[in-house]
This record gives C-alpha cells, structure tokens and sequence, in this order.
C-alpha cells in the first residue's frame, strides 16, 4: 500500500490546494481553521477565517472577548455551537496550546478527527485524519462497503488511515488525501479517467464509483413554523436571545411565536392572542413581509414567515426582550435568516 501513499502525495505536489492556514506551524490557527471548515466549503470559510485570525490572533484574545463579539464574528456559518465551544475551549486553556493528542483532544468541540489535524499538521505527530473526504477516497479505492455512519465503519476506515498514512510526513500526506477527494475523487462525478490511482482502484474496477460510500441511513428531517415580528416603535424595535439547547442558541431573533403548523395572520392571532408580543397592543397595524419561506438545515425544515408591526409609545414588551434602535440592530450576533431578510426588507434602518 505504500504506492497508494506516494501517488497521493505526488498528486498534491501538482494539484493541491494553497489556503493560508497551511502556511502556518501555530496550532491555534490551525485549530481555529479546522472548525471553520467543519460544515463549511473552503470558499465560504476562507474570509471568515482571515477576519477571525485578525481579530481573536491568539488563544488570549479569544478567551477574553464576550461570547456575543465571537458569535457576531461567526454570523452566517452556521452550526454556532462550533463557535461556543471554541470559546469555551480557548477559555480553558492556561498558558500555551496544549502540544500532546489527548490535551487537545480534551479541548471542548475537538473530536478525534480535528485533534488529528492538529497534531499532524502543526506538531507533525502520526495521527490520520479521517473525515468525509477521506471515507470516500478509501471506500472506493479498497472496495469497503462497511456503513462510515456505523460504529464498526468508524473503526475500520480508523484503523486503516492510520495503516496508511505516511508516518515520515504525516501532515504533507493528511492534507494529500483531504484535497484529493475535494478535488479528484468527489461525491458525483468524479474523474476516474484522469486519477493516478483508477488502475488498482477497486470501485472503478467493479463499477462501484457511485456506489461507495456505504451510509447505514438518513436521519428523519423535522418541519418547524416560524413566525417572526419586526416590531417597529419609532426608532426602536425589539429583539430576544435565544436559550437553551436549540438552535441558534445565545444569538438574537426577532419576537417568535413558534406554531405546529402554518397559519394564516388571522388564525395565528387568534390562537396565540395571549402572547406577549400581542397582549399590550391597541389596534395593531400588522403587514406580512415574508410568507413561508423555508431555510433548510441539516436535520430541520425552517418554515419561516415575517410581519412587520407597528406600535404605539405605550407598547411594552416583557423583561425577556431587549429594546434597541432599529439602527443598531446590525450590531448583535443574528442568524443568517434573520440577517438576509433585515438586509433585504428593512436595510438596518
């Protein structure tokens, strides 16, 4: 298996990819790279990672800024309990960044994939990354149809990524076989014609390119309904930060009624009429901005709808929202949702 090794790591002299945290040894921006890239595509993390590097360079300055400024600074990656942890994390850590796999393993948010990234890339310690690139690449070149969402599946493609990886050059050969199946030996597609490996490749021997990965099954989606209000009192408006173990969780929203089902204006005022949002006001003038827009997210279906309201001085919302000027709103840290309709209806006034 040693040629499978070279003509990876041949391939990425040629092929692979020039990202600016490649250029670095320190573990903190490795480490902060890795979990931007989680959930994202590189073209998207790229700038957020250049704006992060610059404002939070270090484990110190992240560890000192309020959890609003880091989540405002993650705003619209999404997956926010990426950015949590990393604060909590940062929080934890006393004096240098860990330099051993279990310390930064023990770092909150770190899995056994990041941590090997870590190691491997800034420590040059012999540790194989395996995440979905590296799944698909190894399925289809050693023909395994094991399920990579089973805990056997786990272990095995585990085991052997760490069987092949290039103990002299870990991190040169991590990087080789991530950009590989990035580029190459993608999900659709891929081009075998043109791939070092397509003869001693088992799935394109036995037409099993499309085929592999194995996954055991599809986790059931849920819909959820949404109604949002833009409460508009002269300059003011309100907002809430959202609690407990959700989405979304310690960013702001507009006042939510969440209901089972979509409604329309006039059964939505009926059933939740002893809501906060519509207890203390007198002849509301309320106007439908957005009708059932759906945000998708990986296990969820975000029917979402939007009214503005306008109000009168003496409207008072409970202790649980926040008043702020409508010109500030762009301030606080905002689900992307949330961001993209204020910034396409409203404009932050």
């Amino acid at each position: 298996m040693e040629f499978f090794g070279k003509e990876i790591e041949k391939w990425f002299d040629e092929y692979g990819r020039d990202l600016p945290w490649r250029k670095t040894k320190d573990p903190y921006l490795i480490w902060i790279s890795e979990v931007i890239l989680q959930q994202t595509r590189v073209v998207q993390g790229f700038d957020y990672y250049m704006k992060f590097k610059t404002r939070f360079p270090n484990v110190e300055a992240l560890a000192s800024a309020e959890e609003d400024e880091v989540l405002k600074y993650w705003q619209g990656l999404g997956y926010y309990s990426r950015a949590r942890n990393l604060h909590a994390a940062a929080k934890s850590i006393q004096g240098d960044f860990p330099s051993t796999y279990k310390e930064v393993l023990a770092l909150k948010g770190v899995g056994a994939y990041t941590a090997a990234a870590i190691c491997s890339f800034a420590y040059d310690m012999p540790y194989a990354v395996v995440d979905g690139n590296v799944y698909r690449v190894l399925s289809r070149y050693l023909g395994i149809s094991t399920p990579i969402d089973s805990s056997l599946g786990k272990k095995e493609f585990s085991d052997i990524a760490q069987e092949l990886l290039d103990k002299n050059n870990p991190a040169k050969y991590n990087q080789a076989i991530m950009d590989f199946g990035a580029i190459q030996c993608v999900p659709k597609n891929p081009a075998c014609e043109d791939c070092p490996l397509v003869d001693s490749c088992y799935a394109y021997a036995h037409q099993m390119v499309s085929d592999l990965p194995v996954k055991k099954g599809m986790v059931k989606v849920r819909d959820r309904y949404l109604n949002f209000f833009y409460i508009v009192q002269g300059d003011y408006t309100y907002i809430e930060k959202r609690v407990g173990k959700d989405i979304w969780q310690n960013l702001y929203q507009l006042p939510l009624i969440e209901s089972d089902r979509s409604l329309p204006l006039i059964e939505l005022l009926e059933k939740y009429k002893t809501s906060d949002i519509f207890l203390k006001m007198s002849r509301p003038s309320i106007k439908l901005i957005v009708d059932d827009y759906k945000h998708i997210l990986s296990h969820q279906h975000l029917h979402t709808t939007f009214y503005q309201i306008e109000v009168d001085d003496n409207y008072q919302l409970a202790d649980g929202y926040l008043k702020i000027k409508r010109a500030d709103l762009d301030e606080y840290a905002i689900p992307r949702l949330i961001h993209l309709f204020l910034e396409k209806y409203i404009v932050f006034e």
